[in-house]
């Protein structure tokens, strides 16, 4: 059976394997009609691949269009669906987060693509700055154009590799780890810019069975960063794949 996420203007719609042309056109307008808020309908053609997690879709009905803009807790996003990943399925996950920075804090946050986490934490929390740090030219181009779009004051934009821009020197309050399914868990970095009493959100994605290997994996790049954490809270995070989800730690660092 099909599957869908609405993005806005687009749906991106996830075929089985062996569906017909015919069947997906169907499917496309079938949505475009039920759904008023839609005018473009692509199928995804790959998964997401790469540092960026990109993909490829295929234009099905409606205007011809790879652009959204798309709204979520009082906030404006417009990006580019291929080139610049997004989870709407975030969306409540930002403004938890937001609602729990403090005022005069420093918050980092790290994979911050189209700047989606940064916006909802300066419309929503009290943090006094918010620093978002992105690999991916586009994604920052657009993120500092949601800068603008949300007259936002407190966000600063960095694009660059986090291990390259990430030099201990600045500390901050809380670090927001939204990862994508890399390999790597970055947890070095955001170490580097931790200290006393930081609170860090990690994303992981694991099987149901699985799950406490997020812990013995945080537990044990804290020892070798010579940092002490307390675990706070661990919470699924959202689904991805059968029997597999994404998981969010929260932990604080006591040295």
């Amino acid at each position: 059976m099909a599957s869908f996420d609405i993005l806005g203007n687009i749906a991106l719609v996830k075929f089985p394997e062996k569906t017909t042309a015919k069947e997906k056109k169907r499917f496309a307008l079938e949505i475009l009609e039920r759904q008023k808020s839609v005018s473009t309908v692509v199928e995804k053609a790959e998964r997401f691949k790469g540092r960026l997690r990109t993909i490829k879709t295929r234009h099905l009905a409606g205007d011809k269009t790879k652009e959204v803009l798309y709204k979520e807790n009082g906030c404006e996003f417009r990006f580019n669906i291929e080139t610049c990943y997004f989870s709407s399925r975030l969306s409540s996950e930002r403004l938890e987060i937001a609602k729990q920075c403090k005022k005069g804090e420093n918050v980092l946050v790290m994979f911050g693509g189209v700047a989606p986490f940064a916006i909802v934490i300066a419309k929503h929390g009290k943090a006094e700055r918010i620093v978002s740090v992105e690999l991916g030219r586009e994604c920052n181009k657009y993120a500092i154009e949601n800068v603008k779009r949300n007259r936002i004051k407190n966000v600063e934009i960095v694009q660059g590799d986090v291990k390259k821009k990430i030099n201990g020197k600045e500390k901050f309050e809380r670090i927001v780890m939204a990862r994508p399914n890399l390999k790597e868990s970055f947890l070095p970095w955001a170490f580097k810019a931790s200290k006393k009493g930081t609170i860090i959100y990690y994303y992981g994605f694991y099987n149901e069975d699985d799950k406490d290997e997020m812990i013995e994996l945080i537990d044990s790049e804290a020892r070798k960063a010579k940092k002490k954490v307390k675990i706070l809270r661990m919470k699924r995070a959202g689904d991805i794949a059968p029997y597999k989800y994404r998981y969010r730690c929260d932990f604080k660092v006591l040295n």
